[in-house]
């Protein structure tokens, strides 16, 4: 054992090395053997097999690194994760190269989800019991933002790779960053406000939330409450690009659009514009054919229009002979119209002629047949038939035997004279029966 106490001071100087050595003997002789209880946090597992991760208090008030070599980590019967609460049975031992502490793990065990991860897990299905992860909440992306906003860390990598990738796929995008801690006590503020302030100036259309990847301590700003229900309450759509393709975050399940890594979320928003500039140069290319064929179209008609104006001469010799023209039209066009209108004079009077002789004849043979049919009618005709016409001393027709009486004296006209006669009997039709 070396002892370290007992020296005067300066009575002798340590080199790094021999201190270290020192320490390490220490500790293998106080430390042979131990158990130690912890949540794993920035697990990772090299080529050579060896595992090297971090083991922290559940409240995070202390941390540990540790690692495993291969033999120890091939008898593991699971795959160790973050988060998880495991014990490890190793010893103390200090990394001579940077002189850090570390825990060399021999065996280790699951001892139940992490505490951070159980709070995950609870607060996770109390939002989601609330409805802030229902999908049918979601809205869909804009196809072609003018503007994207982000919301990360000015020193981080996040902002470097989602500025890079606007760039490359669409450089017309206009990028507004909007500051935040990403880690931390006061990373929850921070993003609530960044996020707050992006609604309230509304001049972006999308708006990223992101970070690189870490443990899941690390990523627990993106996991609370808060930030969770201010992602939901974004007045614009926002994506969330929080950790690795395997990291998964509250925020995560609350965006409307969750990109596995910052740089794919950028990838996500802003679409490939090499097609559309493409097509964009083939419209301006037929534009300009148009533009130019109009061009000469015009040009051609100027051109015609240029001789017209060269010789005038001929133009006032067409506009002389048009008004000769019209004036000698002008001259003849009275005769004409006399001409025209005397002998449709003359037509309406022979058809005016013609429909009155016509109309005399048909009236004639009118009064012709009615005169036959009148001397049929009349009572000379049937007198001569044999008939005779009685009268009273008055001059009236008698039809009737009841206006006669005994003697009475009565005239009766014949077809060739009259003669007088005098009534001696009468005798009534008896009526039908």
């Amino acid at each position: 054992m070396v002892e370290l106490t007992g020296e005067r001071p300066w009575s002798r100087v340590w080199s790094v090395g021999a201190l270290v050595n020192a320490v390490a003997s220490l500790l293998d002789q106080g430390f042979p053997a131990c158990t130690v209880s912890g949540e794993i946090a920035s697990f990772s597992r090299a080529a050579s097999g060896h595992c090297y991760f971090v083991l922290k208090d559940a409240n995070g008030s202390a941390s540990l690194r540790c690692a495993m070599f291969r033999r120890a980590a091939s008898l593991l019967d699971f795959a160790p994760a973050e988060g998880q609460h495991v014990e490890l049975r190793g010893r103390l031992s200090v990394y001579e190269p940077r002189g850090e502490l570390q825990f060399i793990a021999e065996a280790m065990r699951g001892a139940g989800a992490g505490a951070l991860y159980e709070r995950f897990l609870r607060l996770r299905a109390r939002l989601e019991a609330e409805g802030l992860f229902d999908p049918a909440a979601k809205r869909t992306l804009p196809p072609h933002p003018r503007a994207v906003g982000v919301v990360t860390s000015l020193a981080g990598a996040a902002l470097h790779d989602v500025a890079t990738t606007l760039a490359r796929r669409s450089p017309h995008v206009r990028v507004v960053v909007y500051p935040s801690v990403v880690q931390g006590i006061d990373a929850p503020a921070a993003l609530c406000a960044a996020i707050r302030l992006a609604g309230e100036r509304g001049e972006v259309d999308v708006l990223l939330v992101c970070r690189g990847g870490g443990s899941l301590e690390d990523l627990w700003a993106f996991n609370d409450e808060r930030v969770v229900r201010a992602v939901r309450a974004a007045p614009m759509h926002v994506v969330s690009g929080v950790g690795h393709e395997t990291d998964v975050t509250l925020a995560d399940l609350a965006a409307d659009l969750r990109a596995p890594t910052p740089t794919a979320a950028a990838e996500l928003v802003a679409p490939v514009t090499a097609a559309q500039r493409q097509l964009l140069d083939e419209f301006e290319t037929a534009l300009l054919r148009r533009a130019r064929g109009a061009l000469e179209t015009e040009a051609q008609r100027i051109d015609r229009l240029a001789l017209r104006i060269a010789r005038p001469a001929e133009a006032l010799a067409r506009r002389r002979h048009a008004l000769e023209l019209l004036e000698q039209r002008l001259r003849h066009a009275p005769a004409r119209v006399l001409a025209a209108g005397s002998a449709r004079a003359d037509a309406a009077a022979g058809r005016l002629r013609h429909a009155a002789e016509i109309a005399c004849a048909r009236a004639a043979s009118r009064v012709e047949r009615a005169a036959l049919r009148l001397q049929a009618l009349g009572p000379e005709q049937v007198l001569a038939r044999g008939y005779a016409l009685l009268e009273d001393r008055h001059g009236r027709p008698i039809t009737s035997v009841a206006a006669l009486s005994i003697g009475e004296k009565i005239s009766a006209r014949l077809a060739d004279g009259s003669a007088e006669l005098t009534a001696r009997s009468i005798a009534p039709r008896p009526a039908p029966r």
